[in-house]
């Protein structure tokens, strides 16, 4: 997939356009947790998500190889939208943005404002990524795929920052949408040599990649209904499968209920926003608590663009009282 220099090489480009992204021990949350927490805050990224990295690196490597490209064309629930049209606005490319209907509003606009022209098309993401196949041909753009070696390296980068700025992590918890993040903290890992468990989490109402990891195979699921659209997949891609079939201790499921839960104990105890995929990991956590108790533990809160009415509706519900 890629080396340690290739790795710091994407580390170099990546922070000449963002800055790196803290990673903190709340005590409050890790007196809740009764273990050491160390939250990585790719919420804190220009764009509010770690996938602004891969786009980053995405559109370097594409003009590389092809300058006479003017276009890309791609389908996202919105962060990996947002990545790709500001790196290419910056690099001076045209961007269609395909989401299904009924898309988070503001992450749309956010897209608009980045420069990304939003069609809203299909029921789902993977409805809406058969649509951006068709429109690349039709326009003649570059189709970007949402796990590619170039985007996996790109976000890798936050794996690096982390695991050398916290040693002797146990275990981290990322939440697995198309597989880009999880992969890119199983990469880094290897390279660094380190024994660091790697748990991948997904919804209960998402689940394909948690049925895919414990029957060996890939398998699909009808829908992704969960509030948490960063991690409502569907179908696996194979590429990632094998890389967290080979590298993840487990995959853990959620419901909306936890997730929202952990998105309210963010706020509570270190007054950061969640969107539902960036809660994921700590979800899990808080599942997994007592197994982890003592340990020096990751969660990725992967990004923070939740619409302001879902956000205020999650946050007035009541809160379990700490355990």
């Amino acid at each position: 997939m890629f080396d340690l220099e290739s790795l710091r090489d994407a580390t170099r480009h990546v922070h000449g356009l963002m800055s790196p992204t803290p990673q903190y021990a709340w005590p409050c949350l890790s007196g809740r947790l009764h273990c050491e927490v160390w939250v990585k805050h790719e919420n804190h990224a220009p764009t509010g998500a770690f996938k602004v990295r891969g786009g980053m690196l995405y559109v370097r490597a594409l003009q590389e190889r092809f300058p006479q490209v003017s276009g890309l064309v791609t389908a996202t629930r919105g962060n990996h939208g947002q990545s790709l049209a500001l790196a290419a606005r910056r690099a001076g490319l045209e961007a269609i943005i395909v989401v299904p209907r009924g898309n988070s509003t503001e992450k749309n606009a956010a897209m608009r404002a980045l420069g990304g022209e939003v069609i809203e098309y299909g029921a789902d993401f993977d409805q809406a990524r058969r649509e951006a196949e068709r429109l690349a041909g039709e326009h003649g753009f570059v189709l970007v795929p949402a796990f590619h070696p170039e985007l996996i390296r790109g976000v890798a980068t936050y794996a690096l920052e982390f695991f050398e700025a916290v040693k002797a992590l146990h275990s981290v918890y990322v939440p697995i949408g198309m597989g880009s993040g999880i992969c890119g903290l199983i990469q880094t890992r290897d390279l660094l040599g380190l024994d660091t468990k790697i748990i991948g989490v997904v919804s209960d109402r998402a689940d394909a990649f948690a049925q895919s990891f414990a029957r060996g195979r890939i398998v699909t699921t009808e829908t992704a209904d969960t509030f948490a659209d960063g991690i409502a997949c569907r179908m696996p891609d194979a590429e990632a499968f094998a890389i967290v079939q080979r590298g993840a201790s487990r995959v853990v499921r959620v419901s909306d209920d936890d997730i929202a839960q952990a998105i309210r104990i963010l706020h509570e105890d270190t007054h950061n926003t969640a969107e539902g995929a960036g809660a994921a990991a700590l979800a899990a956590l808080v599942k997994e608590r007592e197994a982890q108790r003592d340990r020096r533990v990751g969660v990725i809160l992967t990004g923070a663009n939740i619409d302001r009415q879902r956000y205020g509706e999650l946050l007035a519900a009541p809160q379990p009282t700490r355990g």
